[in-house]
């Protein structure tokens, strides 16, 4: 049976993954069964965000609880600090032998040096896989900085590593973190390279009402996204199967996740890097020990509150210093002082903060900072204010208007409030102009900002 008194804890992580691409969350064309059972037969957190919808940032956030400002890794390009604790230090502090594959993104040098994984003890990596590898060339890169060529489609390729560790490792507690590319687009041909035989599956069949409305490249892309998103599901049975025969499934506790979503170039000339559910909800489930039962989460529940969850999964104590919640409270029953709203810090294409509760989501901006070099600012102006409940699909932006104008005072305060408790500087939220009119159209409202023109795509 393995391992029996601590459980066996493994991070199964995606990159620019859409909750709306699951079963669970209504996507038709069955892309997820095995994420749908583990919602069904675990836990599946449904209202599930994350709190910067930048990669390295993102990770930053799920290595350490901690928000982006308070680790510096408020943007890409900024390698997380060496003395700033991880979930591996703190599982490697525990008894648990530790070990990462896939995608960092959280260090300066490539191959990343020692120093720079974040205290990981097995090392098969690479820092911007994106650039290191391809759809059917995936290299990474060992303990010792030596290059290693994977066989296979790069989402297999991966979890093939993964399932090695698991079975070098089954007699004695480990802690894994997978972490994919896919579905994150290939940044040198700015498409979405699905296994052979995939993308023509699914090209032309289902779009998001969103990217239905406000189109961006969702055509052109949508087809190889899902065939990702399929190759994904796959590979996490197989993952399933792989604990299953070797008795480790319900001592393991199995974390799916993505570090953000997808907007298709709609609410700006890249991907994500925005408020919008498009780009900030994720699929979010976990499975084994105390998850197994069929619990469903409706609270707000954040990429912040990942770690803790985990490490109080495992008996482990929660640092102090972890900013998030852990999930087990909810499923407990200790609902009580949890957030009513996910906070969100936004950078590169904007210096921004939202938070999402259940029917509005509420942003503002520093338009005089630069969100390349700033983390914050002490001035933001109201951009944005979408009621969930009448636009679920945030193609109309109250912001401004008269009716919402109690809604944008409420929403104003919690949201100064929550900057305060993520250890931002005091602000001030200038309220936007009032207006009369009905609506105005999320396209029309706002100009493409001129920073993401200089911005990096990471």
């Amino acid at each position: 049976m393995g391992n029996t008194t601590k459980p066996n804890v493994i991070v199964f992580f995606t990159d620019q993954q859409r909750w709306d691409t699951t079963g669970v969350h209504g996507n038709p064309l069955e892309l997820t069964p095995t994420f749908d059972w583990m919602a069904a037969e675990g836990t599946h957190l449904f209202h599930s965000f994350t709190c910067q919808p930048v990669c390295g940032p993102a990770r930053s956030c799920l290595q350490t609880g901690m928000y982006a400002t308070q680790t510096g890794c408020y943007r890409n390009g900024i390698p997380l600090p060496p003395d700033c604790p991880t979930l591996a230090h703190h599982f490697r502090n525990a008894g648990y032998r530790t070990g990462y594959i896939g995608k960092w993104h959280l260090a300066a040098d490539e191959p990343v040096p020692a120093e720079q994984r974040g205290g990981y003890e097995r090392w098969l990596a690479a820092n911007l896989l994106e650039f290191s590898s391809d759809a059917y060339d995936t290299v990474v890169y060992d303990e010792q900085g030596d290059e290693v060529k994977l066989p296979g489609y790069r989402v297999d390729a991966l979890t093939d590593a993964a399932i090695r560790f698991v079975d070098e490792h089954r007699a004695q507690p480990f802690f894994l973190f997978l972490s994919l590319l896919e579905p994150h687009h290939q940044n040198h041909t700015d498409s979405y390279p699905a296994p052979q035989g995939y993308e023509s599956r699914y090209a032309g069949r289902w779009t998001p009402p969103d990217l239905a409305e406000l189109g961006g490249t969702a055509a052109r892309h949508l087809g190889g996204y899902y065939g990702m998103v399929k190759r994904i599901d796959e590979a996490l049975g197989r993952l399933f199967d792989a604990l299953r025969s070797l008795g480790l499934l319900q001592d393991t506790v199995v974390l799916f996740t993505s570090d953000h979503g997808c907007h298709f170039k709609t609410r700006n000339n890249e991907y994500k890097r925005s408020c919008h559910d498009s780009s900030i909800r994720v699929p979010t489930a976990l499975y084994g020990s105390r998850f197994t039962g069929g619990a469903r989460i409706k609270e707000m529940v954040s990429l912040i509150d990942l770690p803790p969850t985990l490490l109080d999964a495992a008996g482990i104590p929660v640092p102090a210093d972890m900013q998030g919640r852990s999930a087990l409270d909810l499923i407990d029953g200790g609902k009580a002082g949890w957030p009513e709203e996910a906070f969100v810090q936004i950078s590169e294409s904007q210096v921004a903060r939202a938070i999402r509760t259940a029917r509005y989501k509420y942003c503002v901006e520093a338009r005089s900072r630069d969100p390349w070099r700033d983390s914050g600012a002490d001035v933001y102006e109201e951009a944005q204010l979408y009621d969930l409940h009448a636009d679920p699909y945030e193609l109309d932006n109250l912001i401004g208007l008269e009716t919402y104008a109690h809604a944008a005072d409420d929403l104003r305060q919690r949201l100064l409030r929550r900057m305060a408790e993520a250890g931002e500087p005091p602000a001030e939220i200038v309220p936007a102009p009032r207006r009369n009119t009905r609506r105005v159209r999320q396209t029309d409202i706002e100009p493409l900002r001129a920073a993401m023109k200089t911005a990096p795509e990471k």
